[in-house]
């Protein structure tokens, strides 16, 4: 039988765990500390606890990472790591350098379900739901490298954006944003933990119940008619539903809810859009970011001019409404929006999803 990963264990979990192994409840803080804050990568390094019981874990549990089979690092300082599972599987993981910290873009499903069309990912159909010490083995590799690497910026922001969708993963999105939120351990605040859904609009209304964090929808259209073109989901959920949950969703620390939007050259980038879009979401205080499409030969889509680009968020900006343009980062490897892409072992083909709501 398989060591259970402690990765994937929360600080109450285990303090109960140690108490079973007759150990005092404490041990159970020092080896999440250890963990998460202090990234340890096996218990010899936990020198608080008594050797004999660092010997007795070695032989009971797991720390185990996924294997680095690959990285590369774009002139922009953008990082890109192919990571490898214990069933042989990969996912990608990038490590984004801005002004003042990192931000990390992390995977929870080894593919992705949705589908959407202008997202490489979606082409490579869906695998598995990753675990929780796979999503939190993400942040240990790139908290590991920016240490041995000496840079000066913190990682500061983790943004669900990678491969997968979120909300589809729920339970294990849940506590992963737990252990990395406890300020006993990774100590990141909620409003730095950005969950990024295509809009599965009651997992909204349950992750505001139970824990909201900052939030971005994957919106790319004004409409309902342009978004069923572009992503198969919405055609079970509307643009005004996915917006009123939106809406309803806690502003952690009064932030803005963040609205994604990916501009495709003569399919969603026209001035009439950004009518529609101001129409949209007038009254409320979202945040627009705009990304223009980075093209790929797979997808059927092309990316609009500067000009068309600026003049988009220009009419956006004089109706009040928060835009931005974000610069794609980590083009030079594939690592920009929407372009993580994992080879899948030729024993295990990949299939299309089978976990969207019904």
């Amino acid at each position: 039988m398989d060591k259970p990963n402690l990765r994937g264990f929360e600080l109450e979990e285990l303090r109960e765990l140690f108490k079973e192994l007759g150990e005092p409840a404490y041990r159970g803080d020092q080896v999440f500390h250890w963990l998460t804050a202090r990234c340890a990568l096996s218990f010899q390094e936990m020198t608080d606890l008594p050797k004999a019981l660092r010997a007795r874990l070695s032989g009971l549990f797991s720390l185990e990472l996924p294997e680095v089979v690959d990285l590369q690092q774009d002139t922009d300082g953008t990082v890109k790591f192919a990571l490898k599972l214990e069933d042989d599987l990969q996912i990608e993981t990038v490590l984004i350098p801005e002004r003042d910290h990192f931000t990390l873009c992390v995977s929870t499903q080894v593919g992705c379900p949705i589908g959407c069309r202008f997202c490489l990912t979606g082409k490579m159909g869906f695998k598995r739901n990753l675990k929780v010490e796979e999503i939190i083995s993400q942040v240990v590799i790139a908290k590991k490298f920016v240490q041995e690497k000496g840079f000066e910026l913190p990682l500061r922001n983790i943004v669900f954006m990678g491969m997968g969708e979120p909300l589809l993963n729920f339970d294990n999105l849940v506590k992963s944003l737990r252990i990395l939120s406890h300020p006993k351990g990774f100590n990141f605040s909620r409003k730095r933990l950005t969950v990024s859904t295509v809009g599965i609009v009651e997992k909204i209304d349950e992750l505001a119940r139970v824990f909201p964090t900052a939030l971005a929808i994957s919106l790319h259209a004004p409409n309902d008619k342009i978004r069923r073109q572009l992503i198969p989901i919405a055609r079970k959920y509307s643009v005004k539903e996915l917006i009123e949950a939106c809406k309803r969703f806690p502003r952690v620390k009064r932030g803005r809810t963040t609205i994604e939007y990916v501009l495709l050259k003569g399919v969603n980038d026209s001035l009439e859009c950004a009518r529609e879009l101001v129409s949209l979401l007038k009254g409320f205080p979202f945040k627009v970011n705009l990304i223009p499409f980075n093209p790929h030969p797979e997808l059927p889509f092309e990316r609009p001019s500067e000009e068309r680009v600026k003049t988009f968020q220009e009419f956006l900006l004089s109706k009040r409404i928060l835009t931005t343009v974000r610069k794609s980062k980590g083009l030079g490897i594939r690592a920009a929006c929407g372009q993580l892409i994992s080879r899948l072992p030729q024993s295990q083909p990949h299939r299309q999803g089978t976990c969207l709501p019904q």
